[in-house]
């Protein structure tokens, strides 16, 4: 009965616990020595020939022929020792031709194992803390992994307000739009994926493959307002003798997705200024892991307009809630950025569906007035 699940199945075999305990029928240990860290597993694999034998729990395992009596594993409720075993996925690693040379490596090669382990280990407890800026203590490798996402260092300096408020000068000269800066802003930042921290503007990587190749980002047109945005850069960056300080991509394309929505704030009839705090840093093609990344590739962003089937395994409307949870974004924000955007002109293509508004570009509640007013009808 499934109240007994609390206190695990109820079981009528014998002592119901111990050597009576319900399993999944798969029984035994790989090794001699469980308890410790030793290299029998990969030496065993490749000392003996396995035959297929039915195990005490009544499934199908691995035995080794002729099996040397220091070779058999303690038993955990019985006195006797009982032999050790392998499953067929164990037995891959032998006989597939790509696993073979990998074990082979390993076991030819123990030191080499163990440091491959530790590394392996490290990752998959530690990989879903994001950067490596999060970690407390000193416990930890100094060296940068390339899973961590590492950015170069800031070695030139935090913006003072007085240059911000020079380079957002910089950027209203130039021939970017608020729907080019927006745009630019959200591509980045959209990737972000709060479950692990992996994505997000900080790095730049928006000029990096494989973002910067994405259909959702619009490749042509990113190009073009990126090579903007890096003339501005260089420009200021030239001058930094004078002042000290450098300004980054990552932290230029904040700057920029700032300017546009102040922009389009002040034509709206409500001139504001967004804070904005400095310290990003540019990642290299070196510094991305591009099969890592690709898994952020955005196939559908409902915040842009934008849906492929491809690689979607939502319907529309639930990858754009999936969208706003990764973002962490709560149901008051998703709504307010969705009708943000649409009138700041930031759908994919310039689509202009769902935009609401005759005045694109400008940061007006036009959205939800025509959204919610009673006079308009609406058919599928």
């Amino acid at each position: 009965p499934i109240e007994d699940q609390q206190i695990g199945w109820k079981n009528k075999c014998g002592k119901g616990n111990a050597e009576d305990t319900v399993t999944s029928g798969i029984e035994g240990a790989w090794t001699p020595e469980p308890t410790r860290w030793t290299h029998e597993y990969l030496t065993n694999l490749y000392k003996y020939d396995w035959t297929l034998t039915k195990g005490p729990g009544g499934k199908f395992q691995w035995f080794a022929k002729d099996l040397e009596a220091s070779d058999f594993a303690p038993n955990a409720h019985k006195p006797e020792r009982a032999p050790i075993m392998m499953l067929t996925t164990d037995l891959a690693l032998r006989f597939d031709p790509q696993y073979n040379a990998i074990s082979t490596r390993y076991l030819n090669n123990p030191r080499e194992f163990e440091e491959a382990f530790a590394a392996a280990w490290f990752k998959l407890i530690h990989r879903d803390l994001g950067p490596k800026s999060r970690y407390l203590g000193k416990d930890f490798p100094k060296r940068d992994f390339l899973w961590q996402d590492p950015v170069l260092a800031n070695d030139h300096g935090t913006l003072s307000s007085s240059e911000v408020k020079a380079l957002k000068a910089e950027i209203r000269k130039s021939k970017l739009s608020t729907s080019d800066l927006v745009k630019t802003a959200w591509a980045g930042a959209v990737t972000y994926r709060g479950t692990d921290m992996k994505g997000g503007l900080n790095g730049a990587r928006l000029r990096l493959a494989p973002q910067s190749e994405w259909e959702v980002n619009e490749p042509e047109a990113l190009k073009e307002r990126l090579s903007v945005l890096q003339g501005i850069q260089e420009r200021f960056n030239r001058g930094a003798g004078k002042r000290g300080h450098q300004v980054s991509l990552a932290d230029l394309i904040v700057i920029g997705g700032n300017v546009g929505v102040e922009d389009a704030a002040k034509r709206a009839g409500y001139p504001t200024e967004i804070a904005f705090t400095p310290g990003r840093t540019d990642a290299s093609q070196e510094q991305t892991d591009v099969k890592s990344f690709e898994f952020l590739k955005v196939a559908s962003d409902g915040f842009r307009n934008f849906y492929r089937r491809e690689g979607n395994y939502l319907a529309p409307a639930e990858a754009f809630i999936d969208r706003a949870d990764l973002l962490t974004l709560n149901v008051p924000e998703m709504t307010v950025l969705t009708g943000g955007l649409r009138v700041l002109g930031a759908n994919y293509g310039d689509s202009p569906n769902g935009v609401f508004t005759k005045n694109v570009g400008s940061l007006s509640n036009d959205f939800f007035t025509n959204l919610m007013d009673t006079k308009t009808v609406w058919s599928l």
